[in-house]
């Protein structure tokens, strides 16, 4: 796999396509089971598993390892999905849904969110999504948290007469292009984020 130029940056992180030399890097963050609970997937079982995640999960359109420029390694992963990939909010034409994870070592650092209104800067102005989605499981408040940070507002409950006895009552939340709009003026313009040329 080509190593491939970062494609966004803030004041402290680089989000930029994953890299197969990352293997084990990802693994160590991924065997958590916190992480994969709180996400809703498995903990990664071996670096093999962590390597075949990077070269098919995270080799989707619009997938960015979340590096922080201190060290230059992974920390956690940031991608939109849309209607034609997996997801599970019910995304309509011109709609997205946004999903992270950061390792629990850099938890509490306001990662999350940085990564995630860098992100949705590129969705808004630069593929012109008319909204983004994003769920988050039933008790998982950091990760709401991280949601209304970015503007989001909720939206609704997954009924629990569609879920299987294995799943969990999930939540989703929705930020407009115009709500987005209206937290960057909000927010100063997002001037700390230098990211796809985002307009002021």
């Amino acid at each position: 796999m080509a190593e491939r130029e970062f494609l966004g940056e803030t004041e402290r992180l680089i989000l930029r396509p994953w890299r197969e030399s990352e293997a084990e890097i990802l693994y160590a963050y991924a065997k958590d089971p916190v992480i994969g609970n709180a996400a809703g997937w498995q903990p990664h079982p071996s670096v093999a598993h962590s390597l075949e995640i990077i070269r098919t999960v995270f080799a989707a359109p619009e997938t960015y390892a979340v590096v922080l420029k201190a060290t230059g390694e992974p920390v956690g992963s940031i991608g939109l999905m849309f209607a034609d990939g997996m997801h599970s909010a019910p995304i309509g034409p011109g709609e997205a849904e946004i999903g992270y994870w950061i390792g629990v070592p850099h938890w509490g650092r306001g990662l999350a969110s940085e990564a995630s209104s860098c992100l949705l800067c590129r969705g808004f102005s630069a593929l012109g999504l008319s909204a983004v989605w994003a769920g988050y499981y039933d008790g998982n408040l950091r990760s709401r948290r991280v949601m209304e940070k970015c503007g989001f507002v909720f939206h609704h409950t997954a009924s629990p007469s569609l879920l299987s006895e294995a799943s969990r009552m999930e939540h989703f939340m929705r930020l407009t292009a115009d709500g987005w709009r209206e937290w960057r003026e909000r927010h100063g313009g997002g001037k700390s984020l230098a990211f796809w040329s985002c307009p002021e």
